[in-house]
């Protein structure tokens, strides 16, 4: 039988990857501040019942950008399958941080239509990502089954759900004195969710599925042979 094996951490990769590794740190480094710079000079704030283009801006160009490295640069492509997947699963983690936006609904600050599925969808997949990556310890081809797979994609919905319903209530949203719409979400610190983090974890998922995917053709190749 043909031993499975997941990407080893990066300590152990070849040291050539270790230019890919520190550009990666610096872009994430640039990406958080540029973010948190222009949140203080309020660049993300749109007008009361119009698309917050600016927040779309936020969350697409991370993303454009990420999805263009991968297509142009060979090494940055290696570099996301030789993460630890059993990291990039653990990370998701973070995503019981969703209750935050029950508990900013329950105060007031954001509109029920959009803090129950965004905060219950993020706690979701935060609550089970400590499974995932215990399952992925355990069995590392765990990763090419269907529930690898599904958990991922629902992880994505989940964020394009909640980004959707956002921009569409900071859209009809009338600006009118004690309306309790998305508008905080264009401010700091709320913005590093939308700006920062969603698109961060789109890129980990993204990772996950692409290194499934790899994990799929080793086992059909090797099942040919």
């Amino acid at each position: 039988m043909t031993a499975i094996v997941l990407p080893q951490p990066a300590e152990s990769q070849p040291s050539g990857r270790g230019g890919i590794r520190l550009a990666v740190v610096i872009s994430l480094t640039a990406w958080l501040l540029l973010v948190a710079s222009l949140g203080l000079a309020g660049a993300f704030v749109a007008a009361p019942g119009t698309p917050p283009l600016p927040i779309a801006i936020g969350v697409a160009a991370p993303l454009v950008l990420f999805f263009a490295w991968l297509r142009l640069s060979q090494s940055f492509r290696e570099f996301v399958l030789s993460l630890d997947l059993r990291l990039i699963a653990g990370m998701q983690a973070w995503r019981w941080a969703g209750l935050g936006f029950l508990s900013l609904y329950a105060h007031n600050v954001l509109p029920a239509v959009f803090a129950f599925p965004a905060g219950l969808g993020d706690m979701a997949i935060g609550v089970t990502a400590p499974w995932i990556m215990l399952a992925l310890v355990r069995q590392p081809g765990f990763a090419a089954r269907g529930a690898f797979i599904r958990w991922n994609i629902l992880g994505i919905l989940d964020l394009a759900i909640a980004v959707s319903i956002g921009a569409l209530n900071a859209t009809f949203t009338t600006g009118a004195p004690g309306e309790i719409s998305t508008a905080p979400m264009a401010t700091l610190p709320l913005l590093l969710i939308p700006a920062f983090l969603v698109p961060f974890f789109l890129m980990l998922h993204t990772a996950a599925l692409m290194q499934s995917r790899q994990l799929i053709r080793s086992q059909a190749r090797s099942g040919r042979g």
